[in-house]
C-alpha cells in the first residue's frame, strides 16, 4: 500500500476542474458514450500528428449513475479527459444496467476488446473484478474505491490496482466549515447507500463538526439500505430526506449521495439554507446559479486525479500491480472547495484542522 504520487497532484487540481465543467455540460462528448456495451474512439486531444500515439486504449466502466452525475463518476471523466488531451490515447465509456447484474460482462468486454488498462468506477465491482482479471492476466485493472486485497486477506492479482481515498479526512473539514458556519447549531448528512465506504463520510463529517463544538446537533439519514444502490440516483427521494432535517431546523446539509445530491440542492434552495457536496466541485458542476448559491463548499475526492494519474503509470510504464494507492490530505487527494468564497472567512481554521491531520495530530475515525 502506497500513497498517491505528487507529481500530478497540482496541475490535475486546475485541468481536472476545467476538464470536469466541459464534461458535466456535454457528456460523452468525442469519446464514447456513457450506455453499456457502446462506446467510441477518442479523437487526438490537438497532439502532434507526426508524434507515435501511445500505445493505450483505455476502458472506463462507471458506477451507478453513469456520466453526467456532476459527481462521482464524472470526476473519473475527468480524469480520462485529461489522459486524452494529453496523451492522444483511445477510450470507451460503458454504464451497467440498473441492477447492475452486467458488471462483470461490461469488464470482460472491455478486455476482449483489446482496451487496456481497464478502470472500474466503484466499490461495487467488489464482487467480480477479481475473476475478471484472472481471466485476462495479460490486461491492466485499476479500481476505483476498491482494494486489491480482499477480506480472507487475499489479493484481488497482479494485475489489479486499488485506488483508494481518505473520504473521512476530507469528510472531518467539511464537518468543521458547517460547525463554524452554522447559525442553528444544528447541521445534517445524507447519505446515498447504507453501506461502510459511505459511513467513513459520516465519521469523519460529524468528527469534523463535534471538534468545533461538541454541543453541535448533526442529523444523519441515508436514502436506501445496505445492498439498495437506488439510494445513489434518486433526487427526489434525496430531496425529501434534506427537507425533513431544514425543517428539523438544521441550516446545513452535507450530502454523499451521488446523483441523489441535486435533490439536496434543490432542497436548500427551497429552504433558503446551505448544502455541501461532494467528490467533486459542484458549484461548478451543478450549473443553476440559483442552486450554485446554496452550495457552501464540496468535499474533493480526486477521483479525477486517480484516473488521470493511472492512465499516466501505464504509459510510462511504472504501474504497481497487486498493491493499494491512497489519496489522503497529505497529498491532496481529499479536500475542499473554494468555489463561490463561502468559506474565504474561515480557511485559516480549516487549513490549521488539515495539519493538525497530516501531523497525526488528529486520527479521524472510519467508522461512526
Amino acid at each position: 500500500m502506497r500513497r498517491a504520487r505528487g507529481r500530478s497532484i497540482a496541475a490535475a487540481l486546475l485541468l481536472g476542474c476545467l476538464s470536469l465543467a466541459a464534461c458535466a455540460e456535454d457528456a460523452g462528448n468525442g469519446n464514447g458514450t456513457g450506455t453499456g456495451g457502446n462506446g467510441g474512439t477518442a479523437t487526438n486531444g490537438g497532439t502532434d500528428p507526426t508524434e507515435e500515439t501511445p500505445e493505450a486504449r483505455v476502458g472506463l466502466a462507471f458506477d451507478v449513475g453513469g456520466e453526467g452525475d456532476q459527481s462521482f463518476n464524472d470526476s473519473a471523466v475527468a480524469g480520462l479527459q485529461q489522459a486524452i488531451d494529453e496523451f492522444g490515447i483511445e477510450s470507451q465509456k460503458v454504464s451497467p444496467n440498473d441492477d447492475g447484474s452486467n458488471r462483470a460482462e461490461l469488464l470482460a468486454q472491455l478486455a476482449e476488446q483489446g482496451f487496456n488498462p481497464v478502470i472500474a468506477v466503484g466499490f461495487a465491482y467488489d464482487e467480480v473484478i477479481a475473476d475478471v482479471a484472472a481471466e485476462f492476466p495479460d490486461t491492466t485493472f485499476a479500481q476505483v474505491d476498491g482494494s486489491n486485497a480482499v477480506f480472507d486477506g487475499s489479493s484481488k492479482g497482479p494485475n489489479h490496482t486499488g485506488l483508494l481515498f481518505a473520504e473521512e479526512q476530507g469528510s472531518f473539514l467539511a464537518g468543521v466549515a458547517a460547525a463554524l458556519k452554522t447559525e442553528t447549531d444544528h447541521i445534517g448528512f445524507v447519505g446515498g447507500v447504507d453501506i461502510g465506504l459511505i459511513q467513513k463520510f459520516e465519521a469523519g463529517y460529524v468528527a469534523g463538526a463535534t471538534a468545533v463544538n461538541p454541543d453541535i446537533v448533526v442529523d444523519v439519514q441515508y436514502i436506501s439500505p445496505a445492498g439498495d444502490f437506488s439510494g445513489f440516483g434518486d433526487p427526489a427521494r434525496g430531496k425529501i430526506v434534506a427537507q425533513g432535517m431544514y425543517d428539523g431546523g438544521a441550516d446545513i446539509v452535507y450530502h454523499a449521495a451521488g446523483g441523489s445530491g441535486g435533490g439536496v440542492f434543490e432542497a436548500a434552495a427551497e429552504a433558503d439554507a446551505l448544502a455541501i457536496g461532494v467528490d467533486s466541485d459542484q458549484y461548478n458542476t451543478v450549473g443553476d446559479p440559483a442552486l450554485q448559491e446554496v452550495i457552501m463548499t464540496s468535499m474533493l475526492k480526486r477521483v479525477d486525479v486517480a484516473v488521470y494519474e493511472f492512465i499516466s503509470s501505464f504509459i510510462d510504464g511504472t504501474v504497481e500491480g497487486g498493491t493499494d494507492i491512497i489519496y489522503d490530505l497529505e497529498v491532496d487527494g481529499v479536500g475542499l472547495a473554494t468555489s463561490g468564497g463561502q468559506i474565504d472567512d474561515i480557511q485559516d481554521e480549516i487549513d490549521s484542522y488539515k495539519q493538525q491531520i497530516i501531523d497525526g495530530e488528529i486520527e479521524v475515525p472510519t467508522t461512526p
